[in-house]
């Protein structure tokens, strides 16, 4: 685990030095802003207005930053050989992975803390108080940023064993599908009659439940986010990320590097 912590603080070293990052974080707090004139457009339902695009912007700039960066951890160090140097160090493939993953994931949630206080002051500005029910947006975060540990880790998973496009390709077909799965689990939800709808309830099972994690309706109207949720999609994100990542330990073990 300490080699893999290596790792994953040169990860995000890396990252952090990545122009990219901060475009992307300045992009998603002039949006905040943009929501901020929109909101004063909106009478009565400015805060409404502002915790939408505001999370919606940070759930969008997370995700590119997710995909994109995500898929080319494995790529990029063996486009560039320094995996090689690294695994002929006592460094096991595992440890690798879970280093990038790591480091990435905290890259994210620093990303993901940036963007998050630019929308608690653009809330602040608008309403010129702090309140309890205020609570609902840090949980609205730790949602999204559960969800984008997971793309990353579905991310790293495909770089394993196919090429950066098709990798985002998978990745982004994945991500849409998983935001359908309580349609695919609701007989009437559907179109499909029959053995496909079973095999369609079946098969929402194993993709990711990506729709556990949006919250937006609720914090945008203030309400409470049960604690039973909240454990129950931290345990849901947790398991998820631990399994994929078992699976491209072994795809990324059996491969050949020469």
């Amino acid at each position: 685990m300490k080699r893999a912590g290596v790792v994953a603080l040169n990860t995000f070293r890396e990252a952090v030095r990545d122009r990219v990052l901060y475009n992307l974080v300045f992009f998603a707090l002039l949006m905040m802003a943009a929501a901020i004139l929109v909101g004063q457009i909106s009478i009565g339902i400015e805060q409404m207005v502002i915790v939408n695009l505001g999370l919606s912007a940070i759930s969008l700039i997370g995700l590119l930053i997710a995909v994109f960066i995500g898929v080319g951890l494995v790529h990029k160090e063996i486009d560039k050989r320094t995996l090689y140097a690294l695994l002929a160090k006592p460094v096991r493939r595992w440890e690798f992975l879970l280093g990038k993953f790591g480091g990435l994931v905290l890259t994210l949630a620093v990303n993901t803390a940036a963007m998050a206080a630019g929308l608690f002051l653009a809330v602040m500005y608008i309403k010129h108080s702090v309140e309890r029910s205020d609570a609902v947006l840090l949980v609205a975060v730790y949602f999204i940023l559960l969800k984008l540990a997971l793309v990353v880790a579905l991310a790293m998973l495909f770089s394993c064993f196919t090429t950066p496009l098709l990798a985002i390709l998978f990745t982004t077909g994945l991500y849409v599908a998983g935001m359908f799965v309580p349609q695919l689990r609701d007989p009437q939800g559907n179109m499909l009659t029959g053995g496909a709808a079973t095999l369609a309830r079946w098969f929402s099972y194993v993709l990711p439940n990506f729709a556990n994690f949006d919250v937006m309706a609720a914090a945008a109207h203030g309400r409470a986010i049960p604690r039973a949720l909240v454990l129950q999609d931290t345990l849901y994100g947790a398991l998820y990320c631990a399994i994929v990542l078992a699976a491209a330990t072994v795809v990324f073990s059996r491969r050949d590097l020469k």
